[in-house]
């Protein structure tokens, strides 16, 4: 049985994650005390519950502190057939704040003597044992809840496949680096097409910015020393029992260059590992396959 813990801080998006596991055919709770999983998963392995894709549980500031601190040997003391999977939601504290405000919900750590900030700050430090077992980080500061239901059916619906789980990301260096990135390219060497003029509101998709990057001598290069460094060593970071991984590529705003290496290198790469996906963090909308 495949068992997802979603965590993360508050105003992070955990709701809206725990839903669309649950429109992915998973037996959600929320708000469960993290001493009770072992009993729920055996309540789960019953024959009535084999129609649900798996489980997913929500673990979160709400639980004691003493629960938190012994999340690792809660989540060693489960059935050996139960595959887990720790999914932690997190927002820049600014975001949070801003959305706490426009929503003019109560955080949960928050009171009379302590302040929404503080809450936030002391949230992390309940919360850092369950962040330091995640097997993917999900930033959502710059995602729409749409964006977020996106993320989660392409990396955990519509599959039982236990194998690595690949996004290839393009971004804009401006913007600061993905901060679930685990390998990053830095595309900025190549001529930028954003110095020609006709080019300028175009993206790395439309083919008038290929031709122009494919024009360089150093392109193709590029592309294909990414290709070969993924190709050698990725069957090595699943065999270390890694779930997701993140390929960063980016370039100064995240239009063109970065985009249009992300999607050669997708396409190769796409070959090798079924559980592929891409996303451009700076074009406009959720732009994920």
């Amino acid at each position: 049985m495949k068992l997802v813990i979603v965590s993360g801080r508050s105003g992070s998006g955990k709701s809206t994650a725990l839903h669309q596991l649950e429109d992915l055919g998973y037996y959600c709770v929320d708000n469960l005390p993290a001493a009770l999983l072992p009993t729920l998963t055996l309540q789960l392995e019953r024959d009535q519950y084999a129609a649900f894709s798996g489980v997913a549980v929500c673990i979160d500031a709400r639980n004691s502190e003493d629960d938190l601190q012994q999340i690792h040997e809660v989540l060693q003391s489960l059935p050996a057939s139960i595959i887990s999977e720790v999914i932690f939601l997190d927002a820049s504290n600014e975001i949070l704040i801003k959305r706490f405000s426009e929503t003019r919900r109560r955080h949960p750590l928050s009171s009379d003597e302590r302040s929404l900030a503080e809450a936030i700050t002391r949230e992390s430090a309940l919360l850092d044992n369950l962040a330091n077992q995640a097997d993917l980080t999900i930033d959502t500061s710059q995602l729409t809840l749409y964006d977020l239901r996106a993320v989660m059916t392409s990396r955990l619906g519509g599959t039982t496949n236990t194998g690595l789980s690949l996004l290839i990301e393009s971004f804009g260096f401006k913007r600061g680096v993905p901060s679930d990135a685990d390998l990053v390219f830095d595309a900025r060497l190549l001529s930028n097409p954003h110095w020609v003029t006709s080019l300028r509101l175009k993206t790395g998709q439309d083919p008038e910015v290929a031709e122009f990057l494919e024009q360089q001598e150093c392109t193709e290069a590029f592309v294909e020393h990414i290709v070969a460094f993924l190709t050698r060593w990725l069957p090595e970071y699943e065999r270390s029992q890694r779930s997701y991984m993140t390929i960063a590529i980016g370039c100064t705003g995240g239009q063109h260059r970065s985009v249009y290496v992300a999607e050669q290198v997708y396409k190769q790469i796409k070959q090798l590992h079924v559980r592929s996906q891409i996303r451009h963090r700076e074009l406009a909308g959720m732009n994920t396959r």
